[in-house]
């Protein structure tokens, strides 16, 4: 797979500028203030089936993928996109029957001047994951500042 292109002959849902908030971030005045994230999904499903049926119990329901992720991250403490964004993308691929996930995490505010900042990660189900990654959510006593800064 080319980054950034599904599988050859997968179909693509999508659910886009979807809005949630937790509390994200190094810095102590980030550690008490919940923030917005703005997340991004391109998910890689066969709609063939539920087309064929017109049924919804043939495909993903992204309805339930919203509120599956909006309950997760309101919940949710991280202290780096990154987490957030490999912990989102893991239970999504656990939880729902999709092929590949291209997951896009949006902190908008995070650099003065630029309009957005964040990244994109595409997994697909079985991939490896890094260590320390799942359940990686942070206890906020554990958030400092990097090193070399105070």
């Amino acid at each position: 797979m080319r980054s950034g292109v599904p599988p050859s002959g997968t179909d693509v849902l999508y659910l886009h500028d979807l809005k949630t908030d937790c509390i994200i971030g190094i810095w102590d005045w980030e550690r008490q203030t919940r923030q917005t994230i703005v997340l991004d999904l391109d998910m890689g499903v066969d709609i063939r089936e539920a087309a064929a049926h017109d049924d919804i119990q043939y495909t993903v329901n992204y309805k339930a993928v919203a509120k599956r992720i909006t309950g997760f991250v309101n919940t949710s403490q991280f202290a780096l996109v990154e987490t957030l964004a490999e912990e989102v993308a893991q239970l999504i691929l656990r939880e729902f029957p999709i092929t590949w996930l291209r997951l896009r995490v949006n902190k908008r505010g995070a650099i003065r001047g630029a309009a957005e900042v964040g990244l994109v990660i595409e997994r697909m189900p079985g991939a490896a994951k890094t260590p320390d990654t799942v359940s990686a959510t942070l206890n906020p006593k554990r958030a400092r500042a990097p090193i070399g800064r105070a």
